[in-house]
């Protein structure tokens, strides 16, 4: 009996220690184990800090991010690939698709090692034996608060499981959700203290944890517990541990919305003492005065490629930005002949119906907007000359939209600016797309065009060049995780939810509106819409603050996760995929939607299953709904 125990302690700790991640600090010289060395000197505990940040997921990256191409924001010609294959329906409880469950659990049981351990370093003065903590604890709050997005209610492991544990602590159940939200922010809140207020030392420390971030962190995470999908979410009644304890509360909670108003507004006092502010673009070419266009392209674009800029809170230095940069840009240089990287990945006609008219609000209720025409076609003229080439028929869809359209997407006709050619007022030199049937940037040749007809721009930095040999300068970026911007639409929908619409609302709405190019809410609304009084109504104005959110943040790897918070994914995620009909040559043929795929989303789909092989090892573990 206590050999089958000790063997199923052994297969937890490989479940929850999956050969996958590869760490940075495995052994040591002569093949001595980690433990044996990792604590006994301050220049070893610091491997093992950098260990604990070896888990961070490497946002941004398609073959680790889940969010990227795993919903309805990017498409893809491969079929059943990695995390595209959630986006087509494959997801399985087999061999679970994107599956971390055992990876962010080795990651927890290294961060209860190094907790563990720390005190005994010798050589370690305590100022920074107690920074080392607090970015452990944090880090160790983030990972269970991934798993919470992931798989919903999860066990919680405090200290590591001895291997010589009986079998009933082998068996661990998972806790209410409501405890593991409160498990999480007991981390986060015993961690911010003793960190920074913010990096000192910018060459050796970026992307460590600052008191900023944990702040933000805690922001998000209090948004995230009063959200739909965890705040008396009754569609999840039925999932019990398997002595019945109710893995969520079905009773909706407002305190929990007015808990996370203060979070929100924590962290912006916090954020704006540090010096974070939202970002705007001071030209770096005097010679050309960029025009108010391109200018507030370039604050949209930049606000997310400049790294460390001022409106970036956090970012992640593991992910490859210039591996994705190449996968995504498209055929821009026509002298460019050789140029193997040609927007594989393509936001569908959904993404770009999503942004704003110019005059700031939906293009269905713009009424002085042709939404029933919306695919007609048009002729680009004088006006349109830093958004469409002059005289280039595209359709109307890609006339007078917001800043964030134009510096967000790139579509057949549209201008892409940058690149080598900075003078915005000599048009005719400026780069534009050509995305009709075999042409430049068009589908029909090999390793050429989208799948969809629009292009992702707003993750390209303007300041990359393509060489006539086929070369590829890239400007190297950071992956940003938190932005201001995020910060502050969180906090007016938590303020909306908690009291309804009002100035304080209002106010963190517009200054990202600004940032974006666009007039207030209210200016908008009551001149151009056709329902003028949307924003007067907490149900309007929360609809206001879920689109302005999807469009500030896309594409960056939120839309996956608010989707699902929201709980409006089985909506949303359940229509067909549509792009421009790719195999026409003319223009009144090319601009006909077309049906790519179908995409379905059940009940099931908002939490991921947990897999057989854990539910065989952990006996104490219950299985999502649905699967």
């Amino acid at each position: 009996m206590k050999e089958n125990i000790l063997t199923r302690v052994l297969l937890l700790i490989l479940v929850m220690a999956c050969p996958s991640c590869a760490k940075f600090l495995d052994v040591v010289p002569d093949n001595v184990a980690t433990l044996d060395n990792a604590f006994t000197t301050r220049i070893e505990a610091k491997k093992y800090l950098f260990t604990c940040y070896s888990y961070m997921p490497k946002n941004g990256d398609i073959g680790d991010d889940p969010a990227m191409v795993g919903g309805d924001e990017l498409w893809r010609f491969a079929t059943e690939t990695g995390f595209f294959s959630m986006a087509q329906g494959y997801q399985n409880v087999v061999t679970p698709l994107g599956d971390r469950w055992g990876y962010y659990f080795r990651a927890i049981r290294d961060c209860n090692i190094f907790l563990e351990n720390i005190g005994k370093v010798p050589d370690l003065l305590e100022p920074e034996r107690k920074r080392w903590i607090a970015e452990v604890q944090f880090l160790k709050g983030y990972y269970n608060f991934y798993l919470v997005m992931m798989y919903g209610p999860i066990p919680l492991m405090k200290t590591n499981l001895p291997v010589n544990a009986d079998g009933a602590a082998v068996d661990i159940a998972r806790a209410p959700v409501d405890s593991c939200f409160n498990y999480i922010l007991e981390l986060i809140n015993g961690a911010t203290g003793q960190l920074p207020a913010s990096i000192t030392d910018p060459t050796t420390e970026l992307g460590r944890i600052t008191q900023p971030i944990a702040l933000s962190l805690k922001a998000k995470v209090m948004v995230y517990a009063a959200s739909p999908l965890f705040n008396g979410n009754a569609d999840e009644a039925g999932l019990k541990n398997r002595d019945g304890t109710p893995l969520f509360n079905p009773a909706y909670s407002r305190v929990k919305w007015d808990s996370a108003v203060a979070a929100c507004k924590a962290a912006i006092v916090a954020c704006q003492q540090a010096g974070l502010k939202l970002y705007k673009y001071h030209p770096d070419f005097q010679q050309y005065q960029l025009s108010d266009t391109i200018t507030t392209q370039l604050s949209i674009r930049n606000s997310f490629c400049e790294r460390w800029n001022s409106g970036i809170i956090w970012a992640n230095t593991q992910t490859n930005s210039t591996g994705f940069q190449q996968m995504i840009t498209t055929f821009i240089d026509p002298n460019s002949r050789d140029f193997a990287f040609h927007g594989l990945l393509s936001p569908p006609l959904h993404m770009a119906e999503l942004f704003y008219t110019n005059n700031g609000v939906p293009i269905s209720e713009d009424k002085t907007w042709d939404y029933a025409n919306r695919y007609a076609l048009k002729v680009a003229g004088t006006a349109d000359e830093l958004y469409v080439r002059k005289d280039y028929t595209s359709a109307y869809l890609n006339f007078n939209r917001e800043p964030r359209f134009y510096a967000d997407l790139g579509f057949d006709g549209g201008v892409w600016y940058g690149q080598g050619r900075y003078d915005d007022k000599n048009f005719l030199d400026l780069f534009y797309l050509e995305a009709k049937y075999r042409q430049r940037c068009g589908f029909g040749k090999p390793g050429f065009g989208s799948i969809t007809g629009y292009y992702l721009k707003k993750a390209v930095h303007f300041q990359n060049v393509i060489g006539t040999s086929g070369d590829y300068s890239v400007t190297y970026y950071p992956w940003p995780i938190m932005r201001l911007s995020a910060l502050y639409l969180m906090y007016a929908e938590a303020l909306n939810e908690a009291g309804g619409p009002g100035a304080e609302v209002y106010n963190y709405v517009n200054q990202v509106r600004d940032q974006a190019g666009l007039k207030s809410v209210e200016s908008s609304w009551t001149t151009y819409s056709n329902n003028p009084g949307k924003y007067t109504t907490q149900k309007g104005m929360r609809d206001i603050i879920h689109q302005e959110t999807l469009i500030e943040l896309a594409f960056e790897g939120q839309r996956f996760w608010d989707l699902r918070r929201w709980k409006e994914a089985q909506t949303v995620l359940n229509r067909p995929v549509k792009g421009w009909d790719l195999i026409q040559e003319t223009a009144e043929a090319y601009y006909r939607p077309k049906v790519i795929f179908s995409q379905s989303f059940g009940l099931k789909n908002y939490f991921w299953p947990i897999s057989e092989n854990s539910l065989s090892i952990d006996r104490g573990l219950v299985q999502n709904l649905g699967w």
